[in-house]
């Protein structure tokens, strides 16, 4: 599978195509010069819009290290590590896994609680794991046309690879693009990718939006509402997913976790023999 073109649009210029999905039949017949004059003013609009973000994406978009490169594998690390830890913690640990393991041949040969020792921090083992049963199938067979056809890959880590990697025209939709089309009303297209998380992550935030902020806020239909806050998953301290984390850094460091029920847990997700 061969990568043909950029996944994002540079902030100089707007593709034809702009990265809004506007595509709508020309009225004809009755009122139809007056439709067609409503759509091409409709348009401009849009293409402004997309003018306004590429422009805010090329002064504060931010610089990390996985846009700097067409690697499947590298990418799929990166949004495999920002699942559930900030990107700027990701960064040197992203780095660090490269230097270790830097292709899915070199993953596929490592021992796995080397991987799991190397994950440690970047939350649930099991996606360490799954990781490596990927760069294995990709080491034998290399990368398949369906990229969820890989172990531990979803739609969205599908789609992030397929579009970061491979230019395919297709739009990840994280919670930060999903939040953004959503308050703003308007589907973009693969195009404005990553301009859309970018704007997500640092200013259409979740609770308390960054309005003034926003290239996109003069025709927002949310500017300067305030949203309830998400659901966020119980405390840590005392969970099962402590006892878990303990169990297995007992394991991996050769001692005896005496958490019965823990290492059950763990060898059910194939994290131990």
């Amino acid at each position: 599978m061969k990568s043909s073109t950029r996944c994002h649009a540079s902030s100089e210029a707007v593709p034809s195509s702009s990265c809004l999905q506007t595509d709508a039949p020309e009225t004809r017949g009755i009122g139809g010069e007056e439709s067609s004059s409503k759509h091409t003013t409709g348009a401009e609009s849009r293409v402004s819009r997309v003018r306004e973000l590429l422009r805010w994406y090329g002064e504060y978009g931010r610089d990390l290290p996985w846009r700097r490169t067409r690697d499947p594998y590298a990418i799929l690390v990166s949004e495999v590590m920002l699942q559930q830890t900030q990107a700027a913690r990701v960064v040197p640990r992203w780095l660090a896994w490269l230097e270790r393991w830097p292709s899915a041949e070199a993953l596929a040969a490592a021992p796995t609680a080397d991987v799991i020792r190397e994950w440690q921090g970047l939350g649930y083992n099991r996606r360490a794991v799954n990781l490596q049963r990927a760069a294995r199938v990709v080491a034998e067979r290399g990368w398949p046309d369906d990229l969820a056809e890989l172990p531990g890959v979803g739609p969205y880590t599908a789609d992030a690879v397929a579009c970061f990697a491979f230019g395919r025209a297709v739009l990840p939709v994280d919670v930060n693009v999903r939040r953004v089309q959503e308050r703003t009303g308007v589907t973009f297209d693969h195009t404005c990718a990553q301009a859309l998380m970018d704007l997500g992550a640092t200013v259409c935030i979740a609770r308390v939006p960054r309005c003034g902020e926003c290239p996109l806020a003069d025709a927002c239909p949310s500017r300067g509402r305030r949203f309830e806050p998400e659901r966020k998953q119980g405390p840590f301290e005392g969970s099962f997913r402590q006892r878990r984390g303990a169990a297995l850094r007992a394991l991996l460091n050769g001692s005896d976790p005496s958490d019965e029920e823990a290492v059950a847990a763990l060898a059910a997700d194939g994290l131990v023999p």
